[in-house]
């Protein structure tokens, strides 16, 4: 009975549009948006850098990069607070506690799984399609592009798979955020301290938010791989 009353408000909260639940989803989001931006623009040439050109210690960045996209959060969160901590060699920009430290801490996260996921897509086009361009007389740079676009699908697969991991993400941006009221708490956050004051209908309604959009990354991350084994097969 007190589940399913726990339910009945959550709903409430959502289907009413709750200032304060429609206050944490856009900041999650806007928090989440810009760190998969910056990650996607750092990671992308760094993708195609290690896809095109041969360069020493190039197996040794493309390991760590696959090695870092499983990066414990809390360790990421406390080397950002380190550093933009009043004592640590950025605490002169005050930061810390603002949600450009959460941006930063989510776009250190983000940015392997962007650049190492967006290479394996990149190298792993088909190497008869770069031959076919340079037969046409395509320069470096339109070779370039050509296997870019083939490789369009996985590159997105892997920022999705990107954007996922930053909006699950509760450990770092809970050191360097705070998970100040009304300033740097987003939904993970916001669930994790609800649940311990006992307030489970705001806890229920931004999980069932959270869950819908999983659910609808997910669903995106299938339909872009479907669509690329289908152009792939033609």
């Amino acid at each position: 009975m007190f589940l399913a009353e726990s339910f009945k408000t959550a709903f409430s909260l959502i289907i009413g549009l709750n200032a304060e639940l429609l206050g944490i989803i856009l900041l999650s989001l806007r928090v989440s948006g810009t760190a998969l931006l910056i990650a996607t623009l750092l990671g992308l040439p760094a993708a195609a850098l290690l896809g095109f050109k041969r360069f020493r210690l190039k197996g040794t960045i493309i390991s760590i990069l696959h090695t870092f996209m499983g990066l414990p959060p809390v360790v990421v969160g406390l080397l950002v607070y380190l550093l933009l901590s009043r004592s640590g060699p950025l605490g002169f920009l005050a930061l810390l506690y603002t949600p450009s430290a959460m941006i930063i801490a989510q776009s250190i996260l983000a940015f392997p799984i962007v650049a190492a996921l967006s290479h394996s897509a990149i190298v792993g086009v088909d190497r008869i399609i770069t031959q076919a361009s340079m037969t046409l007389g395509a320069t470096p740079y339109q070779v370039s592009l050509t296997v870019i676009r083939e490789a369009r699908y996985g590159i997105m697969s892997g920022i999705l798979a990107a954007f996922g991991r930053v909006m699950a993400e509760v450990g770092a941006i809970l050191i360097v955020g705070g998970n100040i009221a009304g300033f740097t708490r987003v939904m993970t956050t916001t669930i994790a301290l609800e649940t311990d004051k006992g307030n489970f209908d705001l806890a229920l309604a931004l999980g069932i938010i959270l869950l819908t959009i999983s659910l609808a990354i997910n669903s995106a991350v299938r339909l872009v791989q479907q669509k690329g084994t289908a152009g792939a097969g033609r």
